[in-house]
């Protein structure tokens, strides 16, 4: 599932853009910079939506503060400042798109599952390839050459996540926030559990042999 932050202080036109990117994506809501800025260092979202116009620190220097600390998720800024010297501003500290309000919701979908395709988190086809793993995204279909594995609920959210970062050290605590939410009854052990469940379903594949565990860190798929 796409995971979305949306950091929005207008509380009528938030709920209407998060209801209507919940049909297709998990949404995060916060209401002012300092509460948008701490979600977004978590490091557990796909894109982040952000508003500039914002109570407590303004959405430049959220995003200043952002790519200064290393996080390069991919933010699209949406926002009533349609001057050239605001858009200039915002690409110049590291936006990766700008949209000007008021907007079609459908043109935001459009510009998201584009920025979502440019950094690899899907392609053309809702399509994730690795070696001869194939997940489709959109009815949760796994094959293993020609042959169909079942991957069942946070299990196939977990190997998703893992191909979408490839290459990327996850730490245990930022897999857990990611897949089962900061709200979660469980405890972040349950993290091992559900990686030894996915070894045993796809043993004697790349994706199983390319799987490193970190001692007292975390995961990463090479």
């Amino acid at each position: 599932m796409i995971k979305l932050l949306l950091v929005e202080d207008d509380l009528a036109l938030s709920n209407s853009v998060t209801d209507f990117l919940e049909s297709f994506a998990e949404v995060t809501q916060t209401f002012d910079g300092e509460d948008g800025l701490y979600e977004a260092e978590q490091g557990v979202y796909d894109m982040i939506l952000l508003d500039l116009m914002l109570p407590e620190l303004n959405g430049f220097d959220l995003l200043k503060q952002l790519r200064e600390k290393g996080v390069n998720t991919p933010v699209l800024i949406m926002t009533a400042k349609e001057g050239l010297d605001d858009k200039m501003r915002g690409f110049e500290i590291g936006a990766d798109d700008y949209l000007t309000k008021p907007f079609y919701l459908d043109e935001l979908k459009a510009r998201i599952m584009a920025q979502l395709k440019r950094a690899g988190k899907l392609d053309d086809d809702n399509i994730l390839n690795y070696a001869d793993l194939r997940l489709n995204m959109a009815n949760q279909n796994v094959t293993i050459g020609d042959q169909p594995v079942e991957l069942l609920g946070k299990e196939f959210d977990l190997v998703v996540y893992l191909l979408q970062n490839q290459n990327v050290i996850l730490p245990k605590e930022q897999i857990f926030d990611r897949i089962w939410g900061f709200d979660s009854d469980t405890t972040v052990t349950v993290v091992e559990v559900y990686m030894s469940k996915i070894r045993k379903k796809l043993k004697d594949t790349v994706f199983a042999s390319k799987l490193q565990t970190l001692r007292n860190v975390g995961y990463i798929l090479k």
